[in-house]
């Protein structure tokens, strides 16, 4: 006992001091150009349409490919292409690629910047029809009525009740969204010089939709559409600013220009005053800020220097600061608002005459640094990158639910990689939680200012990518069988069998699955009889809810080695099961086995597929049941020891013990982060939890802590 006590004194003294030692010492390392590695890979996440060959997303797939449109970007965790948002995104990477090429090119991600900005700037460029523009594509009130991966959208739509397709929509009175949309090409233009040939395809489109956009000089048919229960425009001279700004800077054209000098007038202004506005962040709507720089940075006017000085020192010392230097702006997706600012005054830091920029520069280093992890949660808000990373964004596909439901999982089947979420609320508070999509919540906008910054943050301070990323992820079983025997005596056995289908990389439609229950007829033939006079019942097929052609195939009593055999459950249409609802993942087939004598000699208990239902009164999932596609075994047992192909995790895969931090290492960060989650100091996932667990008791505690410490000190 007094080992024990004293075993015990000395780990509490390690986990009080080791964190306070570590955290004094040292600032958390911000990577940048990780950062900007994982950032664009989000943009990929969202891809609609047919995916490029270069998409790196091993659980995306080709998806609402009867789009009027097909192409573009997915807007956060649903799946409807909002193209005022969407547009927004698209000019600020451009501009983050505009403004700081030398930092994308020196940390080798070039050609991936350059790609995911095309794939959206064709998307916009096939929205312009000639004589009206598209605007949207899928319908945001059906849209929210699903929760599930979007490989899988036209079932999970058709099982809810809406069988109609997704809606497009199409007008002239859109002036805000298609500002936006002209701006978004007109920058791309200027960015993809000397690297891409569709240069002047997008400035052709950029022109005509801006002429658009300015001879309506309206919002009305944008703001009567589904549009505007998601983002509605507050205003349309902002974009129309905006995007003149940016088709002088691609023409050089006066016309251009005169028309931005045109806006001014109508622009916001302060509250019960005629002074333009100045108070506001950078954001998808509101793009005052940026073209004021812009039209600062076109005209070298003194009066719109001043103009972009007056909103950086509210920046600096006007908007709410939380613990740590964040600016909050709003509740909903703060992190949005303080990332697109910092790009803002780092752009104008870097091509105006301001004077001391100190304070700027500090504002906008505070800004990326606190979405990285420095700040007083040591959390990083961004998903896949950093300590404690969020895990649980708000995101359809990546939580990848097979049954419509936002908690089912627990935890999302895929890392988001580079997905900025919502951020903290307005005390600084912040829980890793899917359901709160104010704080938890990704999108376009969100990555968009935040991916131009770490594009800057990489020219000045360097940073490493991942040369070995995206890794594979690790994944869970895609198809089994849940089985339970409804009655077993010595006249047979009933059983219901629930095919399950799980698929997630990617959510999928599988055609020719199938599986096979095994028994041992050793008591059929003791008896003197035949296999082949067993009595085959099928009480149940739930495939047929679903049409004919969905119907089970039920095989005969077939062979396997010996005195033992299996009935084989086929289903030739995937549609059978699919992970799109609680009534369609899980197929069911309940088969009736009756011994010839009907009157005795049945023995379950010697059946290889009731091993694990036998003392169970609730439905098991069994390996025991294997399954196929194609004849080819994906997943199970069979009796003589067969499995498929890559069953056991790769060691790369397997638990790194100590490694809390999950950065592929057991190093002193490692013994940091337990130390503070033992302190209530810091919170771990479950991945993390399984590598705290050093001593693998099944609990984390001071004893992992000694433990890991020890190994650090040999």
């Amino acid at each position: 006992m007094k080992k024990l006590t004293a075993l015990l004194s000395s780990a509490v003294i390690a986990v009080s001091a080791v964190p306070l030692t570590v955290s004094a010492a040292s600032e958390p390392y911000i990577n940048y150009a990780e950062a900007l590695q994982k950032s664009l890979y989000f943009y990929e996440c969202q891809q609609a349409g047919p995916l490029p060959d270069w998409n790196r997303v091993e659980w995306r797939a080709d998806s609402t490919m009867d789009d009027f449109i097909t192409g573009g970007w997915y807007d956060a965790g649903d799946h409807v292409k909002f193209n005022l948002p969407m547009a927004y995104s698209a000019s600020m990477i451009a501009w983050g690629l505009y403004q700081y090429p030398e930092g994308i090119e020196k940390c080798g991600e070039m050609e991936n910047y350059v790609n995911n900005l095309t794939f959206v700037l064709d998307y916009l460029a096939a929205c312009d029809l000639g004589d009206e523009v598209v605007f949207q594509v899928g319908n945001g009130q059906q849209d929210h009525t699903w929760w599930g991966p979007v490989e899988l959208y036209d079932y999970g739509m058709a099982d809810n009740g809406n069988t109609d397709g997704r809606p497009y929509y199409a007008g002239t009175k859109c002036s805000a969204a298609f500002g936006e949309m002209a701006a978004a090409l007109a920058a791309g233009y200027c960015a993809l010089q000397g690297r891409s040939d569709k240069t002047d395809y997008y400035l052709e489109h950029a022109e005509n939709i801006f002429k658009i956009a300015d001879t309506a000089k309206s919002d009305d048919e944008y703001q009567d559409s589904d549009a505007s229960g998601f983002y509605r425009s507050s205003h349309f001279y902002d974009e129309l600013f905006w995007a003149a700004n940016w088709l002088y800077k691609a023409t050089g054209k006066q016309e251009y220009l005169d028309k931005a000098a045109s806006y001014i007038p109508n622009l916001g202004k302060e509250l019960g005053s005629d002074e333009l506005k100045y108070s506001w962040s950078m954001c998808w709507d509101d793009c005052m800020q940026g073209g004021m720089l812009l039209y600062a940075q076109n005209t070298g006017n003194s009066t719109y220097i001043g103009r972009v000085k007056k909103h950086l020192d509210y920046l600096v010392s006007g908007v709410k600061k939380l613990e740590g230097g964040l600016a909050h702006f709003d509740t909903w997706g703060c992190l949005r608002y303080a990332a697109a600012s910092g790009f803002v005054a780092a752009v104008a830091c870097d091509t105006l005459d301001l004077g001391d920029t100190t304070a700027y520069e500090n504002f906008y280093k505070t800004q990326i640094d606190y979405c990285l992890g420095d700040n007083p949660l040591n959390q990083s808000f961004v998903v896949g990158y950093g300590e404690n990373a969020p895990v649980n964004a708000h995101h359809r596909t990546a939580h990848c639910s097979w049954n419509n439901a936002l908690e089912n999982p627990t935890e999302n089947r895929h890392i988001l990689y580079g997905a900025l979420v919502g951020g903290p609320d307005g005390s600084g508070n912040y829980v890793d939680d899917r359901q709160n999509f104010i704080n938890n919540e990704v999108a376009c906008d969100y990555n968009a200012g935040f991916t131009g910054l770490l594009a800057k943050m990489t020219e000045e301070y360097g940073g490493t990518t991942d040369p070995n990323f995206p890794e594979p992820e690790q994944r869970d079983a895609e198809f089994f069988v849940e089985a339970q025997i409804k009655q077993s005596s010595t006249s047979g056995v009933s059983l219901s069998l629930k095919f399950t289908n799980h698929t997630a990389w990617p959510a999928r439609r599988v055609d020719n699955m199938s599986y096979r229950y095994y028994f041992d007829v050793s008591e059929v033939v003791a008896a003197g009889f035949s296999p082949s006079d067993i009595t085959v019942r099928v009480d149940r097929d739930q495939a047929l809810m679903y049409g004919e052609d969905c119907a089970a195939v039920i095989s005969d009593i077939t062979q396997y080695k010996d005195n033992i055999y299996y009935i084989e459950v086929a289903y030739p249409n995937g549609e059978a099961a699919l992970p799109i609802s609680e009534g369609r993942h899980q197929c069911e087939t309940m088969l009736a086995l009756v011994f010839p004598d009907y009157q005795n000699g049945w023995d379950a208990t010697n059946d290889y597929s009731n091993q694990d239902l036998l003392d169970s009164e609730d439905p098991v999932i069994t390996d025991k049941i294997t399954v196929y596609n194609d004849g080819v075994l994906v997943y199970g047992v069979e009796p003589d020891g067969t499995t498929p192909e890559n069953t056991e995790p790769t060691e790369d895969a397997k638990p790194l013990k100590g490694d809390v931090n999950l950065d592929g290492k057991v190093t002193v960060a490692d013994l940091t982060a337990l130390n503070k989650y033992l302190v209530n100091l810091g919170k771990l996932t479950s991945k993390a939890a399984d590598n705290a667990d050093y001593n693998s008791d099944n609990a984390v505690n001071v004893f992992d802590s000694t433990a890991l410490r020890n190994k650090l000190l040999v």
